[in-house]
């Protein structure tokens, strides 16, 4: 796929997400970016740099743990995520995180920089070269910084991950050709290896996403979520066909009206060469 195409599709896809992503993965992703900011080691006074920020649920968490005396800065390649922390920020006269809109494989450009500690939660799958988000974020730390990112796991273990091919089915979404690709073996610890990142350490973490209900399930896979651009574009009886063939794939995983869906995490973390 086209690189150009697949940040495109990225960009849209997601403003499409933003106002609906919170309501639907906020509760679903918080032990993923608990363990993330607990191998991160935050402490008061850092510079932290959130790559593919969406609209802040992890920069916000970071911003309360370096305290006013540090700074975050998130940035997405997503503007309406973007203006939506910023507007949380204005909200809450909260001082210490700034947000921006960012290509993950472009250079940092930020007069904050070197930073201390760069993260990414859950971004790296939708970037079309992995190692050159790395690799930028690398180039964005202090000698002797630290970079930690979390990806979803195996394909197998990812029990809602048939909502790729039950999209692609009716119309090609080219949301992310290889999304599980970094989540397999020890693909994403190797990344950040050629990415030049030293002593990498990886773990996997494996729970289930528990929606109340089939609304919220398939609100979370396709209103929400990656393919949200695609299904907006559908017409009725497409989106109730791409509804029934979803819950169909998800049905082992339900419990009564809630689902407990099976998901799997890979967290890696690096240094920046000293």
């Amino acid at each position: 796929m086209d690189a150009r195409l697949q940040k495109r599709v990225q960009r849209y896809g997601w403003d499409r997400a933003s106002a609906d992503f919170a309501h639907y993965w906020q509760a679903q992703l918080e032990p993923v970016q608990t363990r993330l900011l607990e191998i991160a080691e935050l402490r008061t006074g850092e510079k932290v740099l959130d790559v593919a920020c969406g609209d802040g649920l992890v920069s916000f968490r970071a911003g309360e743990e370096v305290g006013a005396a540090g700074l975050v800065v998130g940035d997405d390649i997503s503007q309406l995520m973007i203006d939506r922390a910023d507007a949380r920020c204005r909200e809450n006269g909260i001082k210490n995180l700034r947000f921006s809109r960012r290509d993950a494989e472009s250079p940092v450009d930020d007069a904050d920089t070197p930073f201390d500690v760069a993260l990414c939660a859950l971004g790296l799958m939708y970037v079309p070269d992995p190692i050159a988000a790395l690799s930028a974020m690398r180039a964005a730390l202090r000698p002797g910084g630290r970079a930690v990112a979390a990806v979803w796991g195996q394909r197998r273990l990812c029990g809602w991950a048939d909502v790729f091919p039950i999209i692609d089915a009716r119309v090609k979404s080219e949301v992310c050709p290889l999304f599980f690709r970094l989540g397999t073996a020890d693909a994403l610890k190797s990344e950040f290896e050629a990415a030049g990142f030293s002593d990498v350490t990886s773990e996997r973490l494996q729970y289930d996403l528990k929606f109340d209900s089939a609304d919220e399930a398939v609100g979370a896979a396709m209103i929400g979520g990656p393919v949200a651009l695609a299904y907006a574009r559908f017409d009725d009886e497409t989106r109730d066909a791409t509804r029934a063939e979803y819950l169909a794939s998800i049905e082992p995983y339900r419990n009564g009206e809630r689902y407990d869906i099976s998901g799997e995490f890979v967290i890696a973390s690096g240094f920046a060469p000293t």
